[in-house]
């Protein structure tokens, strides 16, 4: 595992790139957000995703997740229409994910399998951030909570204890927060809130 320490208020653009080179190779990540830290890889590959699934313990019915720099990238993964673009626009970004019909462009394993929806988050961690501008694309994401526990892994000692040779690359930003994402369902008619975590949700209520 390559266990790169990343300052949060000031990230090491050299060490971003590493990340970066070894997602495009394929590799599983961890890395911080503004929420909890997350377990992530790129969209399009399937033996990093099935990794992730078997570490996290999901199932065949689990929604997953994209987590991108900023809307630009939204058409390609999510139908939305204008007043929805809108609407995401001031309600982003945030420590919220948001449940969106898939486009054609998602593949059909990261989909919900009965609605054919997918998660949406763009986030204000910084060092999350220069991880998808140099990536250019999204990451596929999941919040880094192992079958036997109820709170995500937060502390860098025990995510190395316990995911050292399960996962590549680990970006060590400190201790991190408990915290998890709110998450909104945007599929249907009306919105409707699904989870309560940190992200305000009070616009979609």
């Amino acid at each position: 595992m390559l266990h790169l320490r990343i300052h949060p208020d000031n990230p090491q653009p050299r060490l971003i790139s590493q990340a970066v080179e070894r997602i495009r190779a394929g590799d599983v990540v961890v890395y911080p957000t503004d929420a909890a830290y997350a377990i992530g890889c790129q969209i399009g590959n399937k033996s990093a995703m099935e990794r992730i699934a078997q570490i996290r313990g999901l199932g065949p019915k689990h929604q997953y997740a994209i987590i991108c720099a900023d809307l630009s990238d939204i058409a390609t993964y999510a139908k939305v229409d204008n007043a929805m673009y809108r609407l995401l626009k001031a309600n982003t970004p945030a420590v919220t994910t948001y449940i969106l019909p898939a486009t054609s462009e998602v593949p059909r394993r990261l989909m919900h399998a009965k609605k054919k929806t997918i998660g949406l988050r763009v986030p204000s961690n910084l060092i999350c951030q220069m991880l998808l501008q140099e990536l250019g694309e999204p990451l596929l994401t999941s919040t880094l909570i192992l079958p036997t526990q109820e709170l995500p892994l937060d502390d860098p000692y025990e995510i190395e204890q316990q995911l050292e040779k399960r996962i590549d690359v680990f970006i060590d930003s400190g201790l991190g927060t408990l915290t998890s994402t709110s998450i909104v369902d945007l599929s249907g008619p009306q919105p409707s809130v699904i989870r309560r975590g940190v992200g305000d949700v009070s616009a979609f209520e």
